[in-house]
């Protein structure tokens, strides 16, 4: 599945399917980020407004957790300025992979992150914002539909939105957000152009979430057209803000005005009083009135009808998108021309040891030599996603992203022929990529990247006369060919 929908963000956040988990606040903590990541996803900490002691913990957690990269979202304005400086500290110091900004453009600190090598990904909300996060070094989007659940920066439908941040984008990838809850969902996304698509309410109801269980159980008890925007939640963030929340006694007007000076306690988290109308959410910590608390949640609750793992929730969305896809191909295939190719043997045409006898690498050879191949192209392809963001020269951009083309290319290429020997392909992204990211200045890592492509093209002159199948031949032959360039 992964190689049916690699995208360039796949490359770029360092995961196999286009999937991110949203950072929401409270909710996408260290296990469930954690969990995210290992089912080849890409996850995001929600640390917003949380002690640099917090987050830094967190951090530590996701990574005796996983091997795999993942981001922190932070909100600025949501933030009091001091707190947010140390928080941002924090993820230079611990050099995480990304940082995620939202509600606003914040070209300071997008100029700090770029200087620290940290991704920087903006969430907006119109196209007008997009440009303006562009321009200030953001280095990929993510398109918040209206259907979104929590804070809801603009007022566009999703589908809208991404049509019209595509349009200003350029070569920066776009994610889509907002209601997407199922594989007709990530398809829609896809093929209207997103480089991947990101899960609040879909990953907020699994077991990893660190959401309260009543909150999970209301997405799972929504009907379609359940949830509505209001700004009644508006405690600790920037006023006129709306959200979006399945309904409650708030919603309702039951317990007044939200606006008035007044403020009435009706919980605690963790020793911290929680005011009726504030934007907290209630999580596993939690205790006192929750049916009165914010239960975000984006329109495609209807949808969610379990509480399932984070990777039984991906598998299922992902696996549908694939099966609608599959599905749609078959109907458009010309009759008689929609058989399936026909797979080379798992077997070899001679037996291993004959083979070594004839100077030809025996079947698991073959495998081991294709695997270490593909996890130097995922590391080539990401790499070269990379460099077309942060280099600023338009030739070399250009350049890059050719290259890009080409790796991706060269991991389907592999993934093929791995298949049709009948073995399991490697889930690793090799270690080049790390070295290469260690590479300073920025402009050093393009000869730097030159020599990964010869490493390829060295192994591949020395395995082709080692390789008896024909057809496998003539591929690598075609992928030395892309190397040597």
């Amino acid at each position: 599945m992964s190689a049916v929908f690699h995208t360039a963000a796949c490359d770029i956040l360092g995961c196999d399917l286009p999937v991110v988990l949203a950072g929401m606040g409270g909710v996408a903590r260290a296990e469930l980020v954690a969990a995210v990541s290992e089912a080849g996803g890409y996850g995001f900490l929600g640390m917003v407004r949380e002690s640099p002691r917090f987050i830094r913990k967190q951090i530590h957690e996701v990574r005796a957790a996983t091997g795999r990269d993942f981001g922190v979202t932070l909100i600025p304005a949501a933030t009091p300025p001091d707190l947010f400086r140390e928080e941002l500290q924090v993820c230079i110091e611990e050099r995480v992979h990304s940082v995620c900004l939202f509600w606003g453009v914040d070209r300071e600190t997008i100029a700090r992150l770029r200087a620290s090598g940290i991704l920087v990904v903006c969430q907006i909300g119109t196209a007008a914002e997009a440009s303006a996060a562009i321009r200030a070094g953001a280095q990929m989007l993510i398109a918040q539909g209206v259907e979104a659940g929590g804070h809801v920066r603009g007022e566009t439908a999703r589908s809208v939105l991404l049509k019209e941040t595509l349009a200003v984008s350029g070569d920066v990838p776009v994610l889509a957000a907002g209601g997407v809850a199922t594989g007709a969902d990530l398809l829609a996304a896809l093929d209207d152009g997103a480089s991947g698509v990101v899960l609040g309410t879909a990953l907020l109801a699994t077991k990893e979430s660190f959401a309260h269980d009543y909150h999970k159980r209301r997405i799972v008890e929504a009907s379609p057209g359940d949830t509505l925007r209001t700004q009644d939640f508006h405690i600790n963030w920037p006023r006129g803000a709306f959200v979006r929340v399945l309904g409650n006694s708030v919603t309702q007007g039951a317990h007044g005005d939200p606006f008035r000076p007044e403020r009435e306690i009706i919980g605690e988290d963790f020793g911290r009083s929680l005011y009726r109308f504030s934007t907290d959410s209630p999580l596993r910590t939690t205790s006192g009135s929750l049916e009165q608390m914010a239960l975000y949640a984006g329109t495609g609750a209807g949808s969610i009808a379990d509480i399932p793992s984070a990777a039984s929730r991906i598998d299922k969305i992902v696996g549908d998108a694939l099966a609608l896809r599959t599905a749609a191909q078959h109907v458009a295939a010309v009759p008689g021309e929609n058989a399936p190719a026909e797979l080379a043997s798992p077997s070899c045409s001679a037996a291993a040891a004959d083979d070594a006898y004839m100077g030809f690498l025996p079947r698991d050879e073959v495998v081991s030599l294709l695997n270490l191949l593909l996890e130097a192209e995922r590391a080539g392809a990401r790499a070269a996603a990379r460099l077309a963001l942060d280099l600023a020269d338009p030739a070399s951009k250009a350049e890059m992203k050719a290259l890009h083309a080409d790796e991706t290319f060269c991991c389907r290429l592999l993934l093929e022929e791995i298949a049709a020997l009948g073995a399991t392909p490697s889930p690793r992204i090799g270690d080049f990529y790390d070295k290469l990211m260690g590479v300073e200045p920025i402009e050093d890592r393009v000869p730097f990247l030159a020599k990964g492509q010869r490493w390829v093209a060295r192994k591949l002159h020395e395995a082709l006369p080692k390789i008896r199948d024909d057809r496998l031949h003539a591929r690598l032959v075609e992928m030395l060919a892309l190397h040597e360039v």
